[in-house]
């Protein structure tokens, strides 16, 4: 399996994807902000991936964003950092997530 198809498993995995790295202070706040909302995502820490590299290379080619966190919701790139907080702060983050909040 190529890493390009393996990112697209990875996004069709989970309706939420965080491809992140542990070290991150923005890929930090994004987690929270969807722990907050009591949202189930999944975790891809590039830094701890053999082909994490790799992998943020096949990102950058499918989202042009070079940066993480790198957000996927629903299967559609949804952004990083700014773009979670600013959906957020419109309050349309969470219609967003609707079918993946729990009760």
């Amino acid at each position: 399996m190529s890493t390009s198809q393996r990112i697209q498993q990875l996004i069709a995995s989970a309706f939420v994807v965080v491809f992140s790295k542990s070290y991150c202070p923005f890929c930090d706040r994004v987690k929270r902000i969807f722990r907050t909302l009591g949202v189930s995502f999944k975790v891809i820490e590039l830094d701890q991936e053999k082909d994490g590299a790799a992998m943020q290379t096949a990102l950058y080619e499918l989202t042009r964003q070079r940066t993480v966190p790198n957000v996927f919701i629903d299967g559609q790139h949804v952004g990083g950092c700014d773009q979670v907080m600013e959906l957020e702060r419109k309050g349309a983050l969470k219609k967003l997530l609707e079918p993946a909040l729990t009760v």
